[in-house]
């Protein structure tokens, strides 16, 4: 290994992005901190699904298995027009025989970050330091030097790289001035975890509800309880109060449902949406991944599959520089390329995604979008390219050529 081997690769940020990326490195016997500002894996409603596309991913870490019973796997997807009741249904089974995992995950992000926590911690060679609030980072040719607040007062740390994985609003990026370069839009939308029997009353697991004023995504989160844990995520004007989000809910499911009595709340969270990409992924000995590279409305799906993609590559490149297998160069492409695949492929996608849930206002596009819909059901090579879409967000390994 080159002489920054002994020094730990120091991680800012406990969601999976951070630890998952934490964990490859462990795996490959880098010995790595991970430091995160809460004083434990954050609860409040966040991702909930993960594409068939990333699933070989966390196989290689050796998740896939205990995930797959932590949440469940699924396969269909419905699109239900609010106003006509419309409904197409279609599922991945296309993709059997073409693919190793033809299915997509369910469950909530806070359980992979604490599946992998668990496994990270199996590793001597890798600290998890909670309640530390990254401040800044020095850097010199060989080491970087990251300094957090903590209860107990500012403490410091020496490692070999450091990895932002801090989320949209990353002290990280931030420490090395580098702008977050898009918009935010101008609604909120709010996540719910809601108890309701959606299938029972013949709802998908993964529902698009269209509706310019109405529109949400619907997915069942797990198996828990008599009906299971749903997600549904629905817009508001971003002018209305946050403090009034609460009273304002029971008048939405009552819109959308015919005995919104039976809905019950257990979580909720507002957040704005960003459509962002930071101008640059590497500052020398500072990376950015997940959130604080980039931050996308999360309508399709697209934010966490493009930070477990960034995943996937980075922790494989890195380790392979510190080891002296490849040469620094090769994070310069990792910067490069996911950025380019943020931007010309995951922002298209997902403004598009959000236009047609959310603001299907127009009814001759509505009409086209539907159109295109309704062929998957019937034209399996239709299916299969939608389908596929997914996997082009990802980068190969890096590595191979060095």
């Amino acid at each position: 290994m080159t002489s920054d081997a002994h020094l730990p690769v120091l991680i800012i940020g406990g969601g999976p992005v951070g630890i998952l990326n934490a964990l490859g490195l462990a795996r490959a016997g880098v010995p790595v901190h991970l430091f995160e500002r809460s004083d434990a894996v954050v609860q409040s409603p966040r991702a909930v699904v993960y594409h068939w596309s990333v699933l070989d991913g966390l196989d290689r870490l050796g998740l896939f298995e205990e995930a797959s019973t932590r949440g469940f796997l699924k396969q269909d997807y419905a699109y239900r027009v609010f106003k006509t009741g419309q409904e197409v249904r279609y599922g991945l089974q296309a993709l059997e025989g073409k693919v190793t995992h033809p299915f997509n995950l369910h469950m909530g992000q806070n359980v992979l970050a604490e599946l992998a926590l668990e496994r990270l911690m199996a590793y001597p060679h890798a600290q998890v330091h909670w309640s530390h609030t990254f401040v800044g980072v020095t850097q010199d040719a060989d080491s970087v030097t990251a300094e957090f607040e903590t209860v107990a007062g500012p403490v410091t740390f020496t490692g070999s790289w450091l990895i932002g994985a801090d989320g949209a609003g990353s002290a990280v990026r931030k420490s090395q001035n580098i702008d977050f370069e898009g918009i935010t839009w101008p609604e909120r939308f709010v996540a719910t975890n809601v108890r309701y029997p959606f299938e029972k009353n013949g709802w998908g697991q993964t529902t698009f509800l269209v509706d310019d004023e109405y529109g949400a995504i619907i997915t069942k989160i797990d198996n828990s309880g008599a009906h299971g844990l749903w997600r549904v995520t629905y817009a508001e004007d971003a002018a209305l109060p946050v403090d009034g989000i609460e009273e304002r809910m029971p008048a939405y499911f009552a819109a959308i449902l015919a005995d919104p009595e039976n809905v019950v709340v257990e979580a909720y969270s507002p957040y704005s949406m960003h459509q962002r990409a930071a101008a640059q992924f590497r500052s020398g000995r500072v990376l950015l991944a997940g959130d604080a590279a980039h931050s996308t409305n999360p309508t399709g799906g697209l934010g966490l599959t493009s930070g477990l993609f960034d995943t996937f590559v980075l922790y494989e490149a890195l380790a392979a520089v510190i080891a002296g297998t490849a040469e620094e160069a090769v994070l310069d492409v990792y910067a490069t390329e996911r950025h380019r695949i943020f931007t010309e492929i995951v922002t298209p996608a997902a403004s598009n995604n959000k236009r047609l849930v959310y603001h299907s206002s127009d009814p001759v596009r509505l009409a086209e979008d539907l159109a295109e819909i309704e062929k998957l059901p019937i034209d399996e090579e239709a299916l299969v390219k939608r389908l596929m879409f997914p996997k082009s967000l990802e980068t190969p390994s890096l590595i191979g050529a060095w």
